[in-house]
């Protein structure tokens, strides 16, 4: 018999994210998750307790016995009554004791929670999490080439030992000489730079139409493992010594994009730290789809997942459309020319 909590647990079977702020490590992240699901599983009333047959003593009756001492004997004949108790068993059907809660604990114990593609513990953003079969479809996901968008906040006239306005002071410079069109220059560098070796670990002819329609698509991407390659990067606020930069990113980690933002400062020959690493997306999850701490219940899990499924759903169906109109069009041109 299926009960309350499998039915809801088969409700969360499935990809959702979070948003996970910064100074947290995303392991207690994924902790905390895990202890949720299993408070909300747990919580519904246990199935009623299983039954068996035993057999109980119902009522006792006495039988009475005489004994006689035998003739001959040097003592006297003397008799008396000996009582004894005859007891009665009948079947009965009672619980099974040994399958109650308070002997077997929770019905789930533990939960297994995938984490996609992590975030370090000075971090925040979106962070995808699985559960269930959902993990399988995790794993597909992570190893494709899908693109994550940062947030990137620099600051000019510092340098750090691990790029980041966090770690050792190890040189300060000036910055007064740095304007909006030397940091978009800049930008156009390494952006071209990184494009080059998109289509080098691409592996495709570039004047294929495979290439073009994967262009097309936006799903031009390394084959296999490649270094990071940042595929977008634009500055959207620039205020001296604060800037504001906007990535889109393959294969990264946030050291590397730390470590873009210090190479930013030397190329516009000053010096420049990290100030914070935000993902605003990661793949098909955005930062509005991202659960906050107080959301973070089984409850708004299962409307997460309802709710990437549901958009799984819509976009198989608008891809089979489109295949099909293409189809159809195609065979229309087929037609005319003939």
């Amino acid at each position: 018999m299926t009960t309350s909590a499998v039915r809801l647990f088969r409700k969360i079977d499935g990809l959702f994210c979070v948003y996970k702020p910064a100074g947290v490590h995303w392991k207690l992240v994924r902790d905390t998750i895990e202890t949720n699901i299993l408070k909300g599983v747990n919580a519904f009333p246990p199935p009623p307790l299983p039954k068996e047959v035993r057999f109980l003593q119902a009522s006792s009756s006495a039988a009475t016995a005489e004994w006689e001492a035998p003739r001959g004997a040097e003592t006297p004949a003397v008799t008396w009554t000996e009582t004894k108790a005859v007891e009665r068993r009948t079947p009965t059907w009672v619980p099974v004791l040994s399958k109650h809660p308070l002997v077997t604990g929770p019905e789930y114990r533990r939960v297994r929670v995938a984490v996609g593609h992590r975030l370090d513990a000075f971090s925040s953003g979106v962070l995808v999490l699985a559960v269930g079969n959902g993990t399988r479809v995790l794993n597909e996901v992570h190893t494709s080439a899908i693109t994550r968008d940062y947030t990137l906040e620099g600051e000019f006239g510092t340098a750090t030992d691990d790029f980041s306005h966090q770690g050792r002071v190890l040189e300060r410079s000036t910055f007064g000489h740095i304007n909006l069109d030397k940091m978009d220059r800049v930008l156009a560098m390494l952006q071209g730079a990184n494009q080059k070796a998109l289509l080098m670990y691409a592996n495709v002819d570039m004047k294929s139409q495979e290439a073009y329609e994967l262009a097309t698509h936006g799903l031009l991407g390394p084959e296999g493992k490649s270094p990071p390659i940042l595929t977008g990067l634009r500055c959207t606020h620039f205020q001296p010594p604060n800037f504001t930069l906007e990535v889109r990113c393959l294969n990264e980690t946030q050291k590397y994009l730390r470590k873009i933002v210090h190479e930013i400062g030397l190329e516009l020959r000053s010096t420049a730290v990290c100030k914070g690493v935000r993902r605003t997306r990661d793949g098909p999850f955005t930062v509005e789809d991202a659960l906050t701490h107080r959301h973070w219940t089984t409850d708004d899990i299962i409307e997460a997942v309802r709710h990437y499924h549901a958009t799984k759903k819509r976009k198989r169906k608008r891809k089979t459309d489109r295949v099909t109109a293409t189809s159809a069009s195609q065979a229309g041109e087929e037609r005319s020319t003939l």
